[in-house]
């Protein structure tokens, strides 16, 4: 029996339309049933972090609900999380704030891929860099005038593709607009934290 997830991903279409590698088929089958039944959109991702030694730590992910319901079929992913020496850690893993920029990526990447399959635009290639800059001042404690995050962010593209450098821009602001990672960096989305007994 299939699970609620392949049966709301499951079209009966003769002709399935691949472009850049995604189903265009499915993806404009998807936001039609999305714009049917509203709650088919509501997601909720988790992650869990267990503290190992020093600036040590270890993040996972797994579960998380969507399409109206539980999905449970993935593996757990464990991502080791570390400070450099020069910041009294061992290098056991990458940097939680490069962890933000690699998310960053991801779904800036991902987001512009998707809408160019949408548009029916073919992709050879693409490339981008990110950097951002953090001040230790804040993170220390040294001065309540500095923010403990990063002060900016820069972000770089490089599309491959046939089409012109309008059309390549456009793609770079649509991946601006829809992606989950960077409006809830540039808007800052509210995080409540909370102790638990």
């Amino acid at each position: 029996m299939k699970s609620k997830v392949e049966v709301f991903l499951t079209f009966i279409m003769t002709d399935e339309l691949f472009i850049n590698g995604i189903n265009v088929t499915q993806l404009t089958g998807t936001m039609d049933q999305i714009r049917e039944r509203p709650e088919i959109a509501k997601f909720s991702f988790r992650a869990t972090n267990t503290w190992v030694e020093g600036t040590h730590c270890q993040g996972i992910v797994q579960h998380f609900y969507g399409a109206l319901t539980e999905d449970t079929g993935r593996s757990p992913r464990t991502y080791d999380m570390d400070e450099p020496p020069v910041l009294m850690g061992h290098n056991n893993g990458p940097h939680p704030v490069e962890f933000l920029l690699v998310a960053l990526s991801g779904c800036l990447t991902t987001t512009l891929a998707a809408y160019a399959s949408a548009k029916g635009l073919n992709l050879k290639g693409v490339q981008s860099w990110y950097e951002g800059d953090i001040d230790l001042r804040g993170f220390f404690g040294i001065s309540d005038e500095v923010r403990a995050g990063f002060q900016r962010i820069r972000v770089g593209f490089k599309i491959d593709a046939d089409i012109s450098d309008e059309q390549k821009q456009e793609l770079v602001l649509l991946a601006q607009q829809h992606s989950p990672v960077f409006n809830t960096i540039s808007r800052l989305s509210p995080v409540s934290v909370h102790l638990e007994r």
